[in-house]
């Protein structure tokens, strides 16, 4: 396996287990360099914790992006999590084309929105900012949500298959090279992926976990991305990270004081066995 750098951007909640504190550990296990992007600092998380501190690195980035240019550094791989602002996106777009070397690839998980709404930071302007980003990347992550919002698509609660093949077309044609589509389910106690690269659609069911948990989508991007890294394919890099983040959450779920986020951390062996 060749010795990959990939640089991640996106916040550090420092306590919660999402964003940054959950793609370090899990790219780095998966063989890989990982240097870091951070877009700004929270205490913990927002969801379910009040009150915390936050620090905006966004007038940092473009410093750094040029110390890197000036060094010559590059990436094999650039993955974007949550960006707090569309000044953010139109950096990531900068770091696309100064920062990523020959052959490089270009992740975005639109952490932007979920179960019909976007996050409450966030409002249609910013949806315009990151479907340039979104549309210019070469694997995008979206879930249901987000794939409406990038395509101007009426959220549904229930659909068909027919509904999933319209989101991914509008997706491709909007310019998507691959979308990995995630919380894709037609069977009560089942959700799954959908990976489609414009001509071949693929699709991996696994079961659905009742209790919600915080990060999960972080778990399995970050997932998904070491294992792509390594030379899977799109959809065994997607059927790796399922399989990963299904375990994290079932090593979770019987300790409702973990209610922050899964631990994941245990579970890296099972992962390091996969990919290899």
């Amino acid at each position: 396996m060749a010795y990959k750098r990939i640089l991640t951007v996106q916040d550090i909640s420092c306590v919660g287990q999402c964003s940054l504190t959950v793609a370090l550990p899990i790219l780095s296990a998966a063989g890989h360099e990982t240097a870091i992007l951070p877009s700004a600092v929270l205490a913990t998380h927002t969801a379910g914790f009040s009150g915390y501190p936050f620090r905006d690195l966004t007038e940092d980035i473009p410093a750094i992006a040029a110390h890197w240019q000036k060094e010559n550094i590059r990436f094999d791989g650039i993955y974007t999590g949550y960006l707090g602002s569309a000044e953010q996106i139109a950096y990531v777009k900068n770091l696309f084309a100064t920062a990523l070397g020959d052959g490089g690839v270009t992740f975005v998980d639109p952490a932007m929105a979920d179960n019909g709404k976007l996050y409450p930071a966030f409002d249609q302007a910013f949806v315009e900012e990151m479907k340039t980003l979104v549309f210019g990347a070469d694997i995008i992550l979206p879930n249901i949500t987000e794939a409406c919002f990038l395509t101007d698509t009426p959220y549904r609660d229930t659909y068909d298959e027919a509904y999933i093949d319209s989101l991914l077309q509008k997706l491709t044609a909007s310019g998507a090279k691959t979308v990995v589509l995630t919380g894709v389910g037609f069977e009560d106690g089942y959700t799954g992926v959908m990976v489609y690269d414009g001509k071949t659609k693929q699709y991996y069911r696994h079961k659905k976990i009742s209790r919600g948990s915080h990060g999960t989508g972080d778990v399995y991007a970050s997932a998904f991305v070491g294992a792509y890294l390594q030379g899977k394919t799109a959809y065994d890099a997607a059927v790796i990270a399922a399989d990963y983040t299904v375990r994290c959450i079932e090593n979770t779920v019987d300790d409702p004081s973990h209610w922050y986020g899964v631990k994941f951390e245990p579970v890296l062996p099972y992962l390091i066995e996969r990919l290899s």
